[in-house]
C-alpha cells in the first residue's frame, strides 16, 4: 500500500475551507485515482506537540492507493485539474510526502 500524503501549513490569512475540502476535492481525487484508492482521511490541525504551541499545519489530508503507478498516471492525466481545485478552498501551498505503508 501507499498513502499520498497532503500537509496545508498556516498562512498570514490562514485561509481553509474544511467543509469543501471534505465534501469536494478529496472525493473528487478519490474518484480520479478509481478503484486503486482504498480510502482518504482528513485531518484538522488544532495543536502542536509543545503546551499551547500551534498545529504546524491547518490540515492534513491522506489517500490510501493499492499501485504507486496508477496514482502517477492519475496525476499525469489530472493533476492540472486537482491542483487547480485547491484555491477554493485555501490560499496555503501545501507539501506532499509519498510513502509506502510499512503498517497499517
Amino acid at each position: 500500500m501507499f498513502k499520498a500524503t497532503i500537509m496545508y501549513p498556516p498562512t498570514p490569512s490562514a485561509r481553509f475551507d474544511m467543509t469543501y475540502y471534505i465534501e469536494k476535492h478529496m472525493p473528487m481525487v478519490k474518484s480520479k485515482i478509481g478503484d486503486s484508492c482504498v480510502g482518504f482521511t482528513v485531518d484538522a490541525g488544532i495543536a502542536g506537540g509543545a503546551p499551547g504551541s500551534h498545529a504546524p499545519y491547518m490540515a492534513i489530508g491522506s489517500l490510501t492507493f493499492e499501485s504507486l503507478e496508477v496514482f502517477g498516471s492519475v496525476m499525469a492525466e489530472h493533476g492540472a485539474e486537482i491542483m487547480a481545485d485547491i484555491a477554493n478552498y485555501t490560499d496555503s501551498q501545501p507539501v506532499m510526502q509519498i510513502s509506502e505503508v510499512k503498517v497499517g
